[in-house]
């Protein structure tokens, strides 16, 4: 009984790295061109977030046998939304520092619409160049958006956990192997929401500004929907 629980606790935790708040947070991270090592790590570092606040509200919870009040959960879903209106704009900035932008053409009698990027210069050519040579800082932000992710979400866990468990030390292993499966769900979603934008840039510069578009107004869209929720 025990292992089965534990088993459905990790299978439940690779499942929630995909829901639609969970995967437009970390496609608007990993847009930077940084590489799929990058990539995993940001997905692993927000699934480590992540667990860190559903294991220390789910840890009190199982000591309290109580679960959070209604009311505060709503408010941790808006302060979501509000952080991936934040994360939507980011990306659109990104994309607008990176010269990228789009052109209606005219071929052959019939009009395109084509994403371009014009290249700001020795400056941006001198970062590319030299990222290699830079030990990658701890990825914070990603941390504080896991993180965040767990407050809204630890409510729901909860409920499952006590519903699932009949002590104290199944509900921890159960919140665990739920922590160990997000982050690995995340960082396999991450490493392949990043793939187009690690290809030569002459190869999928236009697929790629069109994918970095459809992320940052997706992201944008759906914390405004999460917001508009909250209050109406």
């Amino acid at each position: 009984m025990e292992i089965s629980v534990l088993l459905v606790g990790f299978m439940i935790g690779l499942r929630h790295a995909l829901e639609a708040d969970h995967v437009a947070a970390v496609a608007s991270i990993v847009t930077h061109k940084q590489g799929q090592s990058a990539a995993w790590r940001h997905g692993a570092v927000w699934g480590l977030g992540h667990t860190i606040t559903l294991f220390v509200f789910g840890t009190l919870a199982l000591l309290a046998d109580t679960l959070m009040p209604h009311y505060i959960a709503a408010i941790l879903e808006c302060a979501v939304g509000f952080m991936l209106l934040y994360l939507g704009l980011d990306v659109l900035w990104r994309m607008s520092r990176k010269g990228i932008h789009f052109h209606v053409h005219q071929h052959h009698g019939k009009r395109h619409f084509h994403a371009h990027q014009h290249h700001l210069g020795s400056a941006s050519s001198d970062v590319s160049t030299h990222q290699h040579t830079h030990s990658k800082p701890f990825p914070v932000r990603t941390l504080m958006v896991g993180m965040m992710h767990g407050m809204a979400g630890s409510a729901a866990l909860v409920v499952l956990t006590l519903n699932a468990v009949q002590n104290f030390w199944l509900g921890m292993g159960y919140m665990m192997l739920f922590g160990i499966g997000s982050m690995a769900g995340m960082a396999v979603l991450s490493a392949a929401i990043s793939l187009p934008f690690n290809f030569p840039s002459k190869h999928i510069e236009g697929f790629s500004g069109y994918l970095q578009l459809g992320i940052g107004v997706g992201t944008f869209g759906f914390g405004g929907f999460t917001v508009f929720n909250y209050f109406y």
